[in-house]
C-alpha cells in the first residue's frame, strides 16, 4: 500500500515538474486588453528559464504564428516593443520557447474609435477586486455608462467601475459609453478559481511514517 502511495506521489510530482518546467508568463505594458491607434506597447515573456529561448508570436487577421521582429514589433531579448499599435495589431498574442512549450495567450485589441474600455488583459481571481475604466484619447475621468453582456450596470461619474470581490458570476462581455464621445469595443472578461497549492513536504512524511 505504502509503495503505490508512494508511486502515485512520484508520478504526481514528475508530472507537475514536467509542467512547470521552462515556463513562461506572457505580461503586457500598459495592462489592458484594448487600445488605441498611436499607442505605444511593451510585451514581455517572463521566463523560469531564460535558457528555453522564449519569442513572441501572435495570430492576427493578417498573419499567423508570426514572431515579433518579422513585419512588426522590435524585438529586445524577451521583451517586444510595439511603438504604433495599429488595428490589425489585434489578435492573439503569446510566448513559445524552443521546444515548443506556450505560455497562456492574451487577446488585444486596437480601435481607431475614440473610447476604449481597459480591462485586465489576463484573468483575475475570485475573490479579488477589479476596476474598468472607460477613457478617450484625452480623458480618463469622464462620466461613462457601463454594460455587462449588452444589459446597463450603471452610470460612474469619474469614468471607472470597481467590481468587488469578483465571482463567476462576473465573467462576461463588458463595454462602456460616453456622452458625446461614443462608445467602446466590447472586452472580455475572465474570472479564474483560486489556486491550489500541495505540500510535497508534509506528504513525503506521512508516507514514511
Amino acid at each position: 500500500m505504502e509503495e503505490t502511495s508512494l508511486l502515485l506521489l512520484l508520478l504526481c510530482v514528475t508530472s507537475l515538474l514536467s509542467c512547470t518546467t521552462n515556463q513562461a508568463s506572457l505580461t503586457v505594458s500598459p495592462s489592458s486588453s484594448q487600445m488605441f491607434e498611436g499607442d505605444s506597447v511593451s510585451l514581455s515573456c517572463e521566463e523560469d528559464d531564460s535558457s528555453a529561448g522564449w519569442t513572441l508570436r501572435r495570430n492576427t487577421t493578417t498573419d499567423t504564428r508570426t514572431e515579433c521582429g518579422a513585419g512588426w514589433g522590435r524585438s529586445a531579448g524577451s521583451v517586444c516593443n510595439i511603438s504604433y499599435m495599429v488595428p490589425w495589431h489585434s489578435g492573439v498574442y503569446w510566448c513559445e520557447s524552443r521546444e515548443g512549450a506556450t505560455s497562456k495567450s492574451i487577446t488585444i485589441s486596437v480601435t481607431g474609435g475614440s473610447v476604449i474600455l481597459q480591462s485586465p488583459v489576463l484573468p483575475v481571481m475570485e475573490g479579488h477586486d477589479v476596476t474598468l475604466h472607460c477613457k478617450t484619447k484625452t480623458s480618463s475621468n469622464l462620466p461613462a455608462a457601463f454594460y455587462k453582456d449588452g444589459s446597463f450596470i450603471r452610470t460612474e461619474p469619474a469614468g471607472h467601475m470597481t467590481i468587488r470581490h469578483v465571482t463567476r458570476s462576473d465573467e462576461g462581455l463588458y463595454k462602456c459609453d460616453i456622452t458625446g464621445h461614443g462608445e467602446s469595443p466590447p472586452s472580455w472578461l475572465t474570472v479564474t478559481g483560486q489556486e491550489v497549492t500541495f505540500d510535497f513536504r508534509s506528504s513525503f512524511i506521512q508516507i514514511f511514517t
